[in-house]
């Protein structure tokens, strides 16, 4: 199969700008297919014990990662599975929950015997900011390249940077170290932002915060909750309940500390996803380090919204560039920006 070849099909059908870069890295990624899923392509030269089994892409914000990997992913057919990480990690916990009363069997090896029917797992945005999940992820990937299941990643950060600064870093060295042996480690350079690019981006993105604000934003509201009844909407994960209070048949309204200045996450956020197709979310403050907690919740939440597509409208203390972030989160809050563009500008076909 000539990747290249189709995927500047692909570029000039969409109107896309093709960058040498871009050709250079589906080389890579045709290599990396070649060596790891065509049977008849050096199969007697490259051994199995010298084999790479994972393609890390690292780049900026906006750069097109995300495109090309899928782009890759979707021209091939074998067993596979594109997961979001926080989802991934909450079946992995929720696995090692359901069967803690048999001590006699390996967790993560079972867990990961359940993975062996894909031969390939696509992770998109991979972080790890979770000491939880930081602590384990060395063993469960392991085991998972043990298995031979190939696996994608596409991250701002570099293999080398991941964690880094976070508690008991010394323990996770160890996972980066399996990384970077049995990885291909690439770079996309590309200088633009493409969700920034479009000029008509940034619709729904509403600030500062005053009256005119609130008056813009009610006349958008009534325009897409016309003839909805509002109601409230109870969600319960493991135990905890969470209100929506104002619910109107897939259209959510929130004020920022409901979502982030509560005990909440990954999980809830994901089951709120679930339920809605359109979500407001107001009085988004600026960052530092004294609300770092509620900047991490916020980030997580707007990664789950980015990869279910969901169009969202906001109303914030800041210009979108503007928004100032927590010292530690500085890197991980620049695709947090970049995904706002995107969410406050996708087209919704029920106004």
């Amino acid at each position: 199969m000539n990747l290249n070849r189709l995927f500047i099909n692909l570029c000039k059908k969409n109107n896309l700008e093709i960058h040498d870069n871009q050709i250079d890295l589906i080389e890579k990624l045709n290599k990396f297919y070649n060596l790891n899923f065509n049977k008849s392509f050096l199969k007697k030269i490259f051994s199995k014990k010298n084999s790479k089994f994972g393609f890390y892409l690292q780049g900026d914000v906006g750069v097109g990662k995300t495109m090309i990997l899928n782009f890759f992913y979707e021209n091939f057919k074998f067993t596979k599975q594109r997961l979001h990480f926080n989802e991934f990690m909450i079946s992995f916990h929720d696995f090692v929950f359901q069967n803690k009363k048999n001590k006699k069997e390996n967790v993560v090896e079972k867990f990961v015997s359940n993975l062996k029917k894909y031969e390939l797992i696509y992770f998109d945005e991979f972080q790890v900011t979770n000491i939880v999940d930081a602590m384990i992820l060395g063993n469960l990937f392991k085991k998972i390249f043990d298995k031979n299941i190939k696996v994608l990643f596409s991250s701002n950060i570099k293999i080398n940077d991941l964690y880094k600064d976070g508690l008991q870093r010394d323990q996770f060295l160890p996972f980066i170290k399996i990384l970077k042996n049995k990885c291909y480690e690439e770079k996309l350079l590309i200088k633009e932002d493409y969700r920034k690019s479009n000029k008509s981006k940034n619709k729904r993105y509403f600030y500062p915060l005053n009256e005119s604000t609130n008056f813009k934003v009610n006349k958008y509201f009534r325009q897409l909750t016309k003839n909805k009844t509002i109601q409230e909407k109870t969600i319960t994960t493991k135990g905890r309940k969470f209100i929506i209070k104002e619910y109107y048949d897939g259209i959510a309204r929130f004020d920022f500390k409901e979502l982030c200045a509560k005990n909440i996450g990954a999980e809830d956020y994901i089951k709120i996803s679930q339920k809605c197709n359109f979500v407001v979310i107001e009085n988004i403050p600026n960052f530092n380090n004294s609300n770092s907690n509620q900047q991490q919740r916020f980030i997580t939440l707007i990664d789950i919204l980015y990869e279910k597509s969901i169009p969202i409208m906001t109303t914030s203390q800041s210009k979108l560039d503007s928004l100032s972030s927590s010292n530690n989160l500085k890197q991980f809050f620049k695709r947090t920006i970049s995904r706002l563009y995107e969410l406050t500008s996708i087209e919704v076909s029920y106004l």
